[in-house]
């Protein structure tokens, strides 16, 4: 599984409205798809509640994992910079594989 380690830089985080846009930017792929904070256990990233219950702010660091890079990529663009899709101002903190 692919992995990115994102700091979250959008002024309210993962709450309410862009937490919505989150998990349907995650439900858009066929594979697993799962968030955490680091040392902490992952959940599910198609899922509104698990997401919000994280309750990820500005300023924290999120692990992001999946099969689908590219679904990777696109959470990491919405949590970071302006949350648009397509800045990629993403600071990616760490990216790792693993099999």
């Amino acid at each position: 599984m692919a992995e990115r380690r994102v700091k979250v830089t959008t002024e309210v985080g993962i709450q309410a409205r862009p937490a919505t846009v989150f998990v349907d930017t995650a439900a858009q792929s066929r594979a697993e798809v799962t968030i955490a904070k680091p040392g902490q256990g992952h959940h599910d990233a198609k899922s509104i509640l698990q997401v919000l219950t994280m309750d990820v702010r500005s300023g924290d660091a999120i692990v992001l994992t999946s099969d689908d890079e590219a679904v990777l990529d696109r959470l990491a663009a919405l949590v970071s910079g302006n949350g648009r899709i397509g800045e990629n101002r993403a600071e990616i903190v760490d990216t790792a594989d693993d099999d």
